[in-house]
């Protein structure tokens, strides 16, 4: 057997580059796709391709969390294995795995979000979720103020379909809903501003792959 490459990272190792926000420029359209990721699948591929493609963005950051507020933390493996195993799943070149929000010492999505549009006002982001998350946004810290300050995408998933469009959340911005024709426009809007992108729906989810056992 050979021996291991002292040069290779520990799997549950977090590098330095990993909390920093990915480099910029301005003009750059660019989708923000948050979660535990545990374990990453092919859905969350799905989900960010989709994004890519409907919403033309230049690049897609995929925000590993160093955990959901709304979800019980024990048994959660490291931050360092979920990148590693988010970063072997989204193998595409537009795409950056990252675990900045670490960096900057919040959970909160919104604490994320604001300080990005304070910092990069010349970058275009849009909030990127799956149709099972639209369902409770309305549970998010300052949820109104996320959807204030940057447009937001929601993507079908199956078991969601139809109900999270009549979510909390989705009633109360009924009227900023984009028709998903216009979705490559969405970047450009102003928030609040958003729409829901049906098509084909990959049916994996962690919940699921968890309770066969399925991990990291």
């Amino acid at each position: 057997m050979d021996a291991a490459d002292p040069s290779s990272p520990a799997p549950d190792a977090v590098a330095r580059r990993d909390l920093l926000v990915p480099p910029v420029t301005a003009g750059l359209r660019i989708g923000l796709l948050g979660g535990s990721f545990n374990p990453p699948h092919d859905g969350h591929l799905h989900v960010a391709r989709t994004a890519l493609a409907r919403l033309r963005l230049d690049r897609l950051w995929v925000l590993v969390t160093p955990g959901n507020p709304l979800k019980e933390r024990s048994g959660l493996p490291s931050l360092g294995r979920r990148i590693l195993a988010a970063r072997r799943l989204m193998d595409d070149p537009r795409i950056d795995v990252t675990a900045f929000e670490t960096g900057f010492g919040s959970p909160y999505t919104w604490r994320t979000v604001e300080r990005l549009a304070a910092t990069r006002p010349n970058v275009r982001f849009v909030w990127v979720m799956g149709a099972d998350n639209l369902a409770g946004f309305h549970r998010w810290q300052q949820w109104r103020r996320i959807a204030g300050l940057l447009p937001i995408a929601v993507v079908d998933r199956p078991g969601a379909s139809m109900a999270p469009l009549s979510a909390p959340a989705a009633l109360a911005f009924a009227r900023q809903r984009l028709a998903e024709v216009d979705a490559a426009g969405l970047v450009d809007r102003s928030a609040p501003a958003w729409v829901f992108l049906r098509g084909p729906r990959n049916p994996l989810s962690s919940t699921e792959l968890r309770r066969r056992g399925v991990g990291l």
